[in-house]
């Protein structure tokens, strides 16, 4: 869209998910942008990076920014998670506080929204009731009420990533409290994420399936290497050759990682690669490795080596 295209009243600007882990933030993302921008998991805290994902329209272009779930930290990791969300609502044009609609709103909900009204004079935010598809309609009005009493919102609307239920209308709120202005984005790019960050967190999103509860947190991802596959027929089809180490606290999570006889790290590798592939529109030869970090969790210096 060039500025001569732009049409009177055009919007754009950012919004945020904010809500505690396991809200539905990043369902909700890839659902208005229509792509998986946002790696998801039915492990809370999956979130770690402020991922941006971008919404054209016609009237208007949004960009929507997926924060990590806030949460009562035990580790200077959750701490800087934490400092990231507070960094981003900071920054953008209207919030989206998210409430699951299968479960009670709680402590850590009007935790979050206590820190919510000290921006709420200045930035919209709106209330929205997640995972409406896994709730029977008494629990959605019982959502909606103590979402409700919780503060003033701007509007407090359901709806359901996973089906589609008003994720348009989410869309249209958003948009309607952005700013007039250009776009600020080219059309057509869905995030600016960089590829090795989106591809170390497939890889992530992958080895978080099927694991013990204390382990999800301890598994960090770090793309070494990402080029051409050398070594190729001149007529073979292109290859993307990606060498990635999988980080774990302990040994015994490094086995977990690996399973019996290199099963499960296959099973990764088998299972983010197709992602992967879907992503970048190219066929993928991956190399995954596993390795200790002690305590990285806990570490300034490993935190500053593995991104955060």
């Amino acid at each position: 869209m060039t500025f001569a295209d732009v049409p009177d009243g055009y919007r754009s600007g950012f919004a945020c998910f904010v809500g505690r882990p396991n809200a539905g933030k990043s369902t909700l993302t890839n659902a208005l942008i229509g792509s998986k921008i946002a790696i998801t998991s039915s492990r809370p805290q999956t979130t770690r990076h402020a991922i941006r994902g971008i919404l054209h329209r016609d009237d208007a272009q949004l960009v929507v920014i997926d924060t990590p779930g806030l949460h009562k930290p035990r580790t200077l990791l959750g701490s800087r998670l934490n400092d990231v969300v507070r960094e981003t609502w900071s920054e953008v044009d209207v919030i989206g506080f998210c409430v699951p609609a299968d479960v009670p709103v709680g402590r850590g909900d009007e935790f979050i929204v206590n820190e919510l009204k000290a921006v709420a004079g200045r930035t919209p935010v709106i209330g929205i009731v997640t995972k409406t598809d896994l709730a029977q309609p008494e629990q959605i009005v019982a959502r909606l009420t103590e979402l409700s009493a919780l503060m003033d919102f701007a509007e407090v609307v359901p709806c359901s990533a996973q089906d589609g239920f008003q994720v348009d209308l989410i869309a249209d709120l958003l948009v309607a409290r952005l700013p007039e202005g250009m776009p600020l984005y080219p059309e057509g790019e869905l995030t600016d994420e960089p590829e090795a960050t989106l591809v170390a967190e497939l890889i992530r999103e992958a080895a978080l399936e099927g694991v013990r509860d204390e382990l999800p947190h301890s598994i960090a991802v770090v793309i070494e290497e990402m080029g051409p596959r050398e070594g190729r027929h001149p007529k073979a089809e292109p290859m993307l050759q990606i060498m990635a180490t999988v980080y774990v606290e302990r040994s015994s999570q490094k086995g977990i990682v690996i399973g019996r006889g290199g099963e499960r790290l296959r099973q990764v590798g088998s299972d983010s690669r197709r992602q992967i592939e879907a992503l970048l529109g190219t066929k993928v030869f991956l190399d995954l490795h596993v390795k200790i970090a002690k305590d990285w969790q806990r570490d300034p210096r490993q935190l500053r080596k593995l991104g955060f």
